[in-house]
């Protein structure tokens, strides 16, 4: 590929190796998820186009990885359909993951309207765009766990529960699942595009720069010496590596474009959830304090009863995932804390990107090999 400085490494087999020079379209690349993501997919051999507005953080994942230089790196606005459209047309994808989006809660309650300009219109820009593609395609559309209607139950919500969402973020979400759906009835039933949507848990990770995150609030307020502040120590939540449902939505793609590798050929163009293991449902307390045990230090309750509204309890029923595609979740709770903070202490801001690189390759193949070991489909 001209101009874009390859891997070195032979690419993995994981996959069944169905991604090694194919033209794959990632939305939202600059952002923490999609540099993940297409990190790997320049592992295992793919030749990736991204879209997105510069990194939302400072630092960024992006940029620690020096990713510019490893693909085709479009700057666009999704809400931009003319934009979306000529990032389709130049990347002539055979597969496409669309990441882009405002994904903060609390952000959402200042920018209602930009959040549902981008997480909604930004994902019917994108399925508008990919009715002209008249060419085989396999496309995830990821929305978020938070896309249900929550009430607080004590047990998983499955695809088919109810969508809704109390905030602006998580309702854009549902929103989006709306009209993912509705899309794929109305054009996509006889067409060469697959489409499937993809709800993720809250996952954590190195590189995760964000605010208003518990984990980058940990590690900013650790690398200070300071003590965590902590908003919201009772809220249970799905916590997993960001590559455990990246790897979801590689497999979930490759089953799209050739289902004879799935587990159940039927019904791959619709919702899945991709959530731990029961061990991972803990609370923010819980998180911290397993934080701690790698990075030594001190958390102190800063709950402001006046704050915006956040859901206190969720949970994902994942069992379509195993069912359908073979996928189950790999690394423990306390995997991807000790994976997650590891990451952050090899590699603070201001670390040679070959450096950044390498350590992350490491993580990654160190992944597969638990799935390997295993027995997982998409890890062999």
């Amino acid at each position: 590929m001209e101009g874009v400085v390859n891997s070195s490494r032979e690419p993995s087999a994981a996959f069944g190796g169905i991604y090694r020079g194919k033209r794959v379209l990632v939305t939202g690349h600059t952002g923490f998820k999609g540099s993940w993501l297409c990190e790997w997919l320049l592992a295992l051999g793919a030749d990736v186009t991204g879209l997105a507005l510069s990194p939302p953080t400072q630092p960024a994942l992006f940029d620690q990885l020096g990713l510019s230089a490893r693909l085709r790196d479009r700057r666009g606005d999704i809400r931009d359909p003319g934009v979306v459209r000529a990032a389709v047309e130049a990347a002539q994808p055979e597969f496409v993951f669309h990441l882009a989006a405002q994904p903060l809660v609390r952000l959402s309650y200042e920018q209602p309207v930009e959040t549902y300009a981008t997480n909604v219109m930004g994902t019917i820009h994108l399925l508008e765009a990919l009715r002209d593609w008249q060419k085989p395609c396999a496309a995830v559309l990821v929305t978020t766990d938070k896309c249900y209607e929550n009430h607080e139950r004590p047990h998983g919500y499955a695809e088919d529960d109810p969508l809704g969402g109390y905030d602006p973020y998580s309702s854009s979400k549902a929103a989006c699942e709306i009209a993912i759906a509705s899309w794929r009835r109305s054009f996509f039933a006889r067409h060469p595009v697959a489409i499937a949507s993809a709800r993720a848990g809250n996952v954590i990770g190195g590189g995760d720069w964000a605010a208003d995150r518990i984990v980058p609030d940990c590690v900013r307020a650790l690398a200070r010496g300071e003590p965590i502040a902590v908003r919201n120590p009772g809220a249970t939540r799905p916590w997993q590596h960001v590559l455990e449902p990246l790897g979801g939505y590689l497999w979930l793609a490759a089953c799209l474009a050739e289902p004879q590798r799935a587990v159940k050929r039927d019904g791959l163009a619709s919702a899945f959830n991709f959530g731990p293991g029961p061990d991972a449902n803990q609370g923010v307390a819980t998180l911290v304090a397993e934080v701690l045990k790698h990075w030594p230090g001190s958390w102190v309750d800063k709950s402001d009863p006046r704050a915006v509204h956040e859901a206190t309890l969720l949970q994902l029923n994942a069992a379509k995932a195993g069912a359908h595609l073979g996928w189950s979740p790999v690394w423990s709770f306390a995997d991807a804390v000790r994976e997650t903070i590891g990451w952050y202490r090899a590699n603070p801001a201001g670390a040679s990107p070959m450096a950044t690189q390498a350590f992350t390759r490491a993580q990654i193949e160190s992944y597969g090999q638990a799935a390997a070991a295993q027995g997982l489909r998409w890890a062999g």
